[in-house]
């Protein structure tokens, strides 16, 4: 694979054919093979096998040479054409960044982030506001995310430790999981509460670890019914009752655009020294608000109410004590 790999940039550092004792003169791995039929057989083996990866491997004739005696790559053809997200798929990049918050993963995906900016690829921070605000937190465990996953592909019924916010007392929960869903930035799963003998949706940032598989392979037979709008239904039902109150923020001038977004009015107002805005919400998710105000850093300030706010100190002595 290396010897291909290193015959795959010889051939795309030309623009003109090269012959096939100038590429084993040349490129690593060849050049202990002496001319005749060692060096032919691996040269044809690698040519074969650029073909069979797509690789637009050229035949042509060398400078002074004969017709077909020459080789060389087409950079236009080899070259992927530019990268272009639309926003769902920009947002799926950054979730992916995010949820691959592992030591054996962290770099490489904050790489590949920095590599498709490089290449003028739009992962705009202002449209992700609600994926990057989350944070891997948001997602919830990778552990937890991982055993849930199983369990859907296993058909295996799990217990777990849930509560309904952060400054809840935990609950163990027993669940039949369906299936694993993403909505407004969020994970959920969603199946047969045992407990209550209901359909529910958890949040996974809202399960504690560890999630244990129990019972046997096979065990849960999920309905055929539409999962997402069960989804969306139970959010629905959430955040109608969270908005039983207006809600206000303060942010900073020219800052937190996601909150100025999704405001229902933005008043000029200073604070503490700063100069500022006040943000007015008249229907608005706790969680989502939560996200961005976290997010924000010190450029967003709850004023109400104090539910909202408790909730953000809340989440923020989380912080504090996961360090």
């Amino acid at each position: 694979m290396e010897r291909q790999l290193n015959l795959v940039i010889c051939l795309l550092s030309t623009r003109q054919f090269i012959s096939a004792e100038q590429i084993r003169s040349s490129v690593a791995g060849y050049g202990e093979s002496a001319p005749g039929a060692a060096f032919n057989r691996m040269f044809e083996r690698d040519k074969a096998d650029l073909r069979e990866l797509g690789i637009p491997l050229e035949t042509g004739t060398t400078p002074g040479g004969t017709a077909g005696d020459g080789y060389r790559i087409n950079r236009d053809d080899y070259e992927l054409p530019p990268i272009e997200f639309d926003r769902d798929e920009a947002a799926a990049v950054a979730m992916a960044a995010a949820l691959w918050d592992s030591p054996e993963m962290a770099n490489a995906a904050q790489s590949a982030l920095l590599k498709l900016r490089a290449a003028g690829v739009d992962l705009d921070n202002d449209a992700l506001a609600d994926i990057h605000a989350s944070s891997p937190r948001g997602i919830g465990s990778e552990s937890v995310l991982n055993a849930l996953l199983s369990a859907v592909n296993r058909r295996r019924a799990v217990t777990f430790r849930h509560r309904s916010a952060s400054n809840q007392p935990w609950a163990v929960r027993t669940l039949e999981p369906w299936r694993v869903v993403t909505a407004n930035g969020r994970w959920y799963v969603v199946g047969r509460d045992r407990d209550r003998d209901e359909t529910r949706t958890f949040r996974l940032s809202r399960i504690g670890e560890p999630v244990e598989l129990i019972g046997s392979d096979g065990d849960v037979v999920a309905p055929d019914t539409d999962i997402t709008a069960i989804v969306t239904a139970a959010i629905s039902r959430s955040e109608q009752k969270e908005n039983a109150v207006p809600a206000r923020i303060w942010l900073a001038a020219d800052r937190a655009a996601g909150l100025r977004r999704i405001a229902s009015r933005v008043i000029p107002g200073d604070r503490a020294g700063r100069a500022g805005d006040v943000a007015e919400f008249d229907t608005w998710s706790r969680e989502r608000l939560a996200r961005l105000v976290l997010g924000a850093g010190e450029d967003a300030v709850v004023l109400e109410p104090d539910e909202l706010r408790d909730h953000v100190v809340a989440a923020l002595r989380d912080l504090v004590a996961a360090r």
